[in-house]
């Protein structure tokens, strides 16, 4: 894999290009999609791979006072559906129909696509999916459109870029989320701070 010498020392990381991006989904990146299907499908782009939707949605259920905490457990309603309709100015988790596994030598982070931005669907996950992550992504969706959305399973909605680390990280990752599958709501009540 060719990536960019950081510094003098022999350091290096990069962004994964599509033909390294190919070599890693036919080792097994993506577990339960063959690299051709991704490939056949336009998924595979010069420096990401296109995330699919997939059919599970979670919506926070109303609190007794209105008031979500970080310290108690979130309620969530999820459904199954291949349509859904994001009202204007609603949230709603969703998942990707892709399910990862990383290695540790690989880190990732979700953007939206930016035809999706420009209907005003806001596409996020919140933060890195760190090396040694193996499951679905969780995407936190949002519709800034005074219109109503149609969401559909199975259209590409986000992309994925992945990044060499400079080094193998001392311990991946083994946290809350770690083999998640469906939208799957916040578990910061877990959080000892």
């Amino acid at each position: 894999m060719v990536v960019k010498n950081m510094n003098n020392m022999g350091v290096s990381s990069g962004i994964v290009a599509d033909i390294d991006l190919i070599d890693m989904l036919k080792g097994g990146l993506v577990q339960n999609i063959s690299w051709s299907t991704l490939y056949q499908n336009n998924q595979i782009q010069p420096a990401s791979l296109d995330v699919r939707l997939g059919n599970t949605f979670a919506i926070v259920e109303d609190s007794h006072n209105n008031i979500i905490t970080m310290t108690n457990e979130i309620k969530y309603t999820t459904i199954t559906t291949d349509k859904y309709i994001l009202m204007p100015g609603q949230f709603v988790l969703a998942t990707t129909m892709e399910y990862f596994k990383l290695p540790n030598n690989i880190t990732a982070f979700v953007e939206g696509r930016s035809s999706l931005g420009r209907m005003g669907l806001f596409i996020q996950n919140a933060g890195w999916v760190d090396p040694g992550f193996e499951g679905e992504i969780t995407l936190e969706l949002f519709n800034a459109n005074r219109c109503a959305i149609e969401l559909q399973a199975g259209r590409r909605v986000g992309q994925m870029v992945f990044a060499t680390m400079t080094n193998t990280p001392c311990s991946a990752y083994n946290g809350k989320y770690q083999g998640q599958s469906g939208a799957t709501g916040s578990q910061v009540y877990k959080d000892k701070d």
